[in-house]
């Protein structure tokens, strides 16, 4: 009787793909500025992020004592348009990439 070196019963698992690559995420800025109030900032948050006031107001608090606040992260396709929205309302506004 011959017998060959591959084992028949051995079970090896398939290759998969792993998708490595995240996309970079983004941080919507909204920076203190003295002529906006408080209710303008945290209506537009509402409004345009869809924070719930609770979550504008503590947004609204620290931007006006730290001078900036990130309120919102996601991808750049869809915080840009959020972006301008705030823009358009007369509120200063950026996008920054999120370093990892």
């Amino acid at each position: 009787m011959l017998f060959s070196s591959a084992q028949p019963f051995t079970k090896t698992a398939p290759e998969v793909a792993t998708l490595t690559e995240v996309a970079p995420s983004w941080q919507l800025i909204v920076w203190n500025d003295e002529v906006n109030t408080f209710d303008w900032v945290i209506e537009t948050l509402i409004e345009v992020c869809g924070h719930t006031y609770e979550q504008a107001e503590q947004c609204s608090l620290f931007i006006h004592y730290k001078g900036k606040y990130g309120v919102k992260e996601g991808m750049y396709e869809d915080l840009e348009p959020m972006c301008n929205a705030i823009l358009d309302r007369g509120i200063a506004a950026t996008l920054e990439e999120l370093v990892t």
